[in-house]
């Protein structure tokens, strides 16, 4: 078993209570992914990650109190301290605690959430040490890991058996608007005709004109699946996919949420390399990661930038298969 080491680096926790619950819950099929749950996913990382060493946290004390129940319940031989963010009950509280766990020299931070929640978290630290454990709607970006190995695998990084081998860095979409503040997307960016932010689901592909995207997944649900059933792109290819929505190409019958499928019409898509860039003006709504989030005036510009400048994410399998090879986990037998 790994030994605990004294000067161990902090593993960061943070999880959404609102991921899991929005209006795809009524106008589409998606399950409800309730706090309870959270909360035992939590006391399971908390677990995994003492098991390997890791007895160091630093959280974000959400509305909901969702981790620190999760550590009040645990028991166990560990350290925690809660990071200084604001408790405004949106998106901001994200980006102020990636802040915070960013300064407070995290080796790793597991969030519970959707791809909402991490890109919330980038625009705070966009080069995070991330694990993102699934736990919301159309979820690209995080994956459905066991917490309990998953806490493991951070427990090991924070413990210093491993480092930076077992970190992935990802693809991100840089998004520049005139005269607005920057923004970003981790795995689409799409242009709606849709004049304002309403619900923020993506559900009216007849209002959808254009889209950036860093993974085209055919086997995922969102903007991603249209692309993947056309020209499947994933993770580890240094090109992204742009497409231009309308008549005079093809029809895709795409999962755009989970229990929904769409007639969605593509007039032309092509790969697009990293640091290339692309444009698209106003009137309508910008959204990333599956949200509208932004609104373009009438001829304002909005520029996309395809990088891999996106967070680092550790890779669970990769970190136990390098522990088991390290014997990390093996220890002598009491036998006489």
């Amino acid at each position: 078993m790994p030994e605990l080491n004294p000067a161990a680096a902090s593993i960061g926790l943070l999880a959404n209570p609102a991921s899991g619950k929005d209006v795809r819950r009524l106008v589409a099929r998606a399950s409800v992914f309730d706090n309870q749950e959270k909360r035992a996913i939590v006391r399971r990382v908390l677990v995994g990650a003492a098991a390997a060493g890791g007895r160091h946290f630093v959280y974000h004390n959400d509305a909901h109190g969702i981790v620190s129940q999760a550590i009040e319940e645990f028991g166990g031989d560990i350290q925690c301290r809660q990071v200084e963010s604001t408790q405004m009950g949106t998106a901001l509280d994200t980006i102020s605690a990636a802040r915070a766990m960013r300064d407070a020299g995290c080796a790793v931070v597991i969030t519970l959430g959707g791809d909402g929640t991490n890109r919330a978290f980038c625009l705070g630290w966009p080069d995070a040490p991330l694990l993102p454990i699934s736990t919301g709607t159309n979820n690209v970006f995080p994956n459905l890991y066991e917490a309990t190995v998953a806490g493991a695998a951070a427990g090991l990084v924070a413990n210093g058996v491993l480092s930076n081998e077992v970190f992935n860095p990802q693809k991100c979409i840089n998004v520049s608007i005139d005269g607005e503040r920057d923004d970003l997307a981790l795995i689409d960016a799409l242009l709606s005709k849709e004049k304002f932010v309403g619900a923020r689901a993506l559900l009216k592909p007849a209002q959808f004109s254009s889209a950036l995207l860093t993974r085209a997944e055919p086997a995922a649900v969102g903007i991603t699946s249209i692309g993947g059933l056309l020209h499947p792109v994933d993770s580890s290819a240094e090109t992204g996919l742009w497409l231009e929505f309308g008549d005079g190409g093809s029809c895709v019958n795409a999962p755009i949420a989970p229990g929904l499928y769409q007639q969605v019409a593509v007039r032309s898509f092509q790969p697009l390399a990293i640091g290339q860039t692309v444009r698209c003006r106003g009137p309508g709504t910008l959204a990333f990661d599956g949200e509208r989030e932004r609104t373009l005036k009438t001829g304002q510009q909005a520029t996309l930038t395809l990088s891999r400048n996106g967070p680092r994410v550790l890779d669970v399998a990769a970190a136990l298969q390098r522990a088991a090879e390290l014997g990390a986990f093996r220890g002598l037998t009491n036998g006489t």
